[in-house]
């Protein structure tokens, strides 16, 4: 029951962000999403994907994982709209 509640936490948490991700591309748009917010994102889960590996917890290796991911494709969407904001803007 332990892992499964987990599994399930970590099912939705995975979902929720990456609905949102999914979000900001679908809507083409990053206006008022601070890169800083994906950076920090990326570190915090970096390094608990690092410790969740070290002591052996996979549902915390999975989540943290995927959670990076989803910061990975956060970060380069808003940096892409920023590009193409300047390049219409000159």
């Amino acid at each position: 029951m332990t892992e499964a509640i987990g599994w399930v936490s970590s099912v939705i948490l995975v979902l929720t962000i990456g609905k949102q991700v999914y979000k900001q591309w679908q809507e083409d748009s990053s206006e008022g999403v601070s890169k800083w917010l994906f950076v920090g994102q990326i570190t915090a889960s970096l390094g608990f994907t690092i410790y969740s590996w070290l002591v052996r917890n996979w549902v915390f290796v999975v989540t943290n994982s995927l959670m990076l991911l989803n910061g990975v494709l956060g970060l380069l969407i808003v940096l892409h709209h920023r590009r193409r904001a300047r390049l219409r803007n000159g």
